[in-house]
């Protein structure tokens, strides 16, 4: 009997634990991917050039009113907040109005935010990959009465993807930067 009971309880161990080793993030696979593009000072980058860093992407576009400033404000706090941990990450804007956004606007724009923060655009057709990579929503819209003075309406979130291009967490909007340096942390401590 009390080897029988053993023998139950050691099998519900190995169940569980299998289950639990197999139980993934559900969200692992659903953002990023290869993209080709341009920084801001003029060389060509690919996701494999930052194999063996962590990246810290956003999408936006510099006459962006309100959120792009935000958010990108946020991810040069945060890195700041983490001290030497952020040496470990490539902090990353990449557009989503390449039209505009050329190296040389996008460059300056990025590094009133940050040092490290490298900007990135291309073609529409370079940059709608990237967007679509990383489920990045938007559209542009265009004022009737003025319609070069047009906006692009996007997603607001803040990607961290691994050393090995995989993706591992996102921030929302209206993250702080102590919570965003909090959600980092582990991440970067880890490796």
């Amino acid at each position: 009997m009390i080897a029988r009971r053993a023998f139950l309880a050691l099998a519900a161990a190995s169940i569980a634990t299998t289950a639990l080793a197999q139980t993934r993030d559900p969200l692992a696979d659903r953002f990023g991917g290869p993209f080709s593009l341009t920084a801001h000072d003029g060389r060509r980058v690919t996701d494999q050039d930052f194999r063996g860093r962590f990246m810290l992407i956003y999408f936006g576009y510099t006459r962006c009113p309100d959120v792009c400033p935000v958010d990108l404000f946020t991810m040069g706090e945060a890195l700041k907040l983490l001290g030497k941990l952020a040496e470990k990450v490539q902090p990353l804007f990449i557009t989503v109005d390449p039209e505009r956004d050329t190296p040389d606007i996008i460059g300056d724009y990025a590094q009133s935010f940050h040092p490290r923060l490298l900007a990135l655009t291309g073609s529409n057709a370079e940059v709608e990959a990237a967007v679509r990579a990383y489920k990045v929503h938007r559209v542009k819209y265009t004022p009737a009465n003025d319609p070069a003075n047009y906006g692009v309406d996007h997603s607001s979130l803040t990607y961290l993807m691994g050393p090995d291009g995989k993706f591992r967490t996102l921030a929302p909007h209206n993250t702080t930067p102590e919570r965003m340096a909090e959600i980092l942390r582990p991440y970067l401590e880890r490796g």
